[in-house]
């Protein structure tokens, strides 16, 4: 028989077999005696994983027939196939993304390039599940244990204690934020030593040491109804309350330019210290008394300014902050009920605040503005202190109180509990046993589950067990979304992709590869 013969073994001979018509030519063109091309050396059957059907244009491309033909066979096959596309040669390789997100970009791009022309099957939903908490058990393990109940309770409690502990942080770092100040008075000590104050003797001796003297200022913070002796011991410091050198901005004292003139005034900042002191001291060489001068800048923070006298004549307060002055102003216009009824943004000009402010009403949005004029740097402390080089030292020492704001006690409390850990690693650990505990009690109950259904129907259970398992087989290998069906007609393969998809993995194979054919194109 030759190997065009007749594809219909059911045919009855000497009787005509019909004919199909082929896509882009005339019907009355005889193929139906044409047998498909043979594709076990074809260098993309893995490709297609079926055996394809005919197709006038693969067998053009390809140049491979496995039956024989005649020469009208083979021009009205070229008519054909030239009537539906032209021929044209396959595009040269190309080059190799420089990186990974190149070579997905392109696959991205060639994917959206054809999603009009593939019909693409999604794949399958699988319904997540719902993921119970770590520390909860679930409702069939309470149903086993009775006992659960208790834990459950205890679950509730610890839940209400966390809310409560959170709202109690929030507030505390609320509160931190504007932290609390309490008025205390600042005592400032001042008083000077002196060494080898002898009277000369002419001529000095060799080993006698130079003249000194030292200037000491200290301060304490002291609480509330006690009252130190002037003369007496300077007291310990307090470690509840700031050091000495936290009050103060920058500190100036000032000797006799006449006696030392190389530097007269000495100078510290705040600013460049490493860190608070308990009090300064100033010595020098020298055997003669004068007067120094000590002047303080307070480190007010929040920051004070001084008011004016028109200001301070109305709110009764010499220095204070902005914050504070605006809102004794508001409290000023609300009990004199200065405020106009009509419309609430401004306020009438009493004769005080007409000194202050000049007008007979002002918006509240301009108070803020206007006041600005009103505020000054609060002055500083000056001192003096003459420096004596005879007597009885505690004759000559003072003292000065003048009132600082010092933090709130429970602030550094409120500031280490908001920075401690330690107890919040000892909870997170015993919630990590916790949660261990759960775990092991999810598995034991689904290894119950198990058992218990294969005891109830041994084959029921084997049967669905081996169902799931190979629906979960054809997910991991991503046969899911395949439809096996489609894949065996020819109409699958018939296509616009199908063409480009050949070139593509003809061009993708090397030059010295074993499918030789697919190298050079068509």
């Amino acid at each position: 028989m030759a190997t065009g013969g007749n594809p219909n073994p059911n045919a009855i001979p000497g009787q005509p077999r019909p004919q199909q018509p082929v896509p882009g030519s005339s019907p009355a063109t005889p193929h139906s005696h044409m047998r498909p091309p043979s594709m076990g050396g074809s260098p993309f059957q893995s490709l297609f994983h079926t055996t394809p059907t005919h197709n006038p244009a693969f067998q053009i491309h390809m140049g491979a027939s496995a039956s024989p033909q005649t020469p009208m066979m083979a021009a009205a096959a070229a008519a054909a196939a030239s009537a539906k596309r032209p021929p044209q040669k396959p595009p040269s390789r190309p080059p190799a993304p420089a990186s990974a997100a190149a070579a997905a970009s392109v696959a991205a791009a060639y994917k959206a390039a054809n999603s009009g022309s593939v019909d693409l099957t999604p794949a399958a939903r699988r319904n997540k599940k719902r993921k119970l908490p770590e520390k909860q058990l679930p409702d069939r393990v309470a149903a086993l244990l009775p006992e659960s109940a208790l834990y459950t309770q205890l679950l509730e409690f610890e839940a209400r204690v966390d809310a409560a502990l959170a709202r109690k942080k929030v507030d505390i770092q609320e509160a931190l934020k504007t932290p609390p100040s309490l008025q205390r008075t600042l005592r400032i000590y001042l008083f000077n030593t002196f060494a080898n104050q002898a009277p000369r003797t002419i001529p000095p001796p060799k080993t006698a040491e130079p003249p000194t003297w030292s200037l000491k200022i200290i301060g304490r913070v002291l609480e509330d109804g006690t009252e130190l002796d002037p003369a007496g011991v300077v007291p310990k410091h307090n470690p509840m309350y700031p050091k000495f050198s936290s009050f103060f901005k920058r500190v100036t004292i000032g000797l006799d330019p006449s006696l030392y003139p190389e530097n007269p005034v000495i100078t510290w900042e705040n600013a460049r210290s490493a860190a608070p002191q308990e009090g300064f001291e100033v010595k020098r060489k020298g055997d003669k008394e004068f007067l120094a001068n000590i002047r303080l800048e307070m480190n007010y923070n929040p920051e004070k300014f001084k008011l004016s006298q028109p200001l301070m004549e109305v709110l009764g307060v010499e220095v204070d902050t902005r914050a504070r002055v605006i809102a004794a102003l508001w409290q000023y216009i609300k009990a004199k009920k200065l405020q106009n009824p009509s419309d609430p943004s401004y306020f009438m000009c009493d004769p005080q605040l007409k000194k202050v402010f000049g007008e007979d009403k002002m918006r509240f949005a301009m108070l803020s503005q206007k006041i600005s004029q009103h505020l000054a740097p609060p002055p500083p402390i000056n001192l003096e202190h003459k420096i004596k080089l005879s007597g009885n030292g505690a004759n000559s020492s003072a003292c000065y109180d003048i009132l600082v704001d010092v933090p709130f006690p429970l602030q550094k409390e409120m500031t280490a509990f908001l920075a401690n850990t330690e107890k919040h690693k000892d909870i997170e650990a015993c919630d990590e046993v916790i949660s261990a505990s759960i775990k092991k009690i999810h598995e034991h109950r689904r290894r119950r589950a198990f058992f218990l259904g294969f005891s109830q129907s041994p084959v029921e259970f084997i049967n669905a067990l081996i169902a799931s398992q190979s629906k979960d087989l054809k997910l991991v290998a991503g046969e899911a979304n395949r439809n096996i069906e489609r894949e065996r007609r020819a109409d699958f393969y018939n296509q616009p992709w199908v063409e480009d998809a050949v070139i593509r993995y003809l061009n993708r194979k090397p030059p010295g590869g074993n499918d030789g054919t697919g190298a050079g194109g068509s």
